[in-house]
């Protein structure tokens, strides 16, 4: 079993910055992908960000040059840093994990951007 911890969020104004982490604990030996989805209320959950073990990133294209996705392997820790929030980032943010051949997911962290 694998647990993923969520923190971070909160509520910030627009242009402004957050930084959320999620750490794994569990049965971690295969743990490959790290990474965060959102779903914003009426909408279908979409892909954030994913960093993959030795460093490749890939980014949502709503998301490009403003958030970094980082990870400290030695902690099991995934980090998204979030700069010049926007509304529509207003989401709940999750952080899932993929360990072959299952994904989880944490509890998510609510994320609000006040214009």
């Amino acid at each position: 079993q694998v647990q993923l911890v969520e923190s971070g969020g909160g509520l910030v104004q627009a242009g402004g910055s957050l930084r959320l982490a999620c750490a794994a604990s569990g049965s971690l030996d295969s743990l490959n992908t790290m990474g965060w989805y959102r779903q914003a209320p009426g909408k279908q959950r979409e892909a954030v960000a994913d960093i993959i073990r030795g460093g490749p990133t890939t980014y949502g294209d709503s998301v490009k040059g403003r958030f970094t996705i980082s990870r400290d392997n030695a902690k099991n820790t995934v980090y998204l840093q979030m700069n010049s929030l926007k509304p529509e980032d207003t989401a709940v943010y999750y952080c899932s994990v993929y360990i072959p051949y299952r994904r989880y997911w944490g509890q998510g962290t609510q994320v609000t951007v006040s214009s």
